[in-house]
């Protein structure tokens, strides 16, 4: 039988991948936001809350983007 062993954690990429992730959501509320000009009272409504929960998702990446490079630049010292 072979033994599994894990991978080890590879965090090196980490904030490449939460500014990009930042950035498509910053997107995706730009295209809702533009929606909105075609929706009704209730539509528009929800696509609010959307994005309300997409920039407090966005402060969340941002904090995690800010412990990541910090956790890279010690590592490097």
């Amino acid at each position: 039988m072979t033994k599994h062993t894990p991978k080890p954690d590879d965090r090196s990429d980490n904030v490449e991948k939460l500014q990009e992730m930042v950035y498509n959501t910053i997107e995706n509320m730009e295209e809702a936001e533009a929606s909105m000009q075609f929706s009704d009272g209730e539509q528009k409504a929800k696509i609010e809350q959307k994005n309300e929960r997409r920039r407090e998702s966005i402060e969340g990446m941002r904090e995690e983007i800010k412990d990541e490079a910090a956790s890279q630049e010690n590592k490097y010292q």
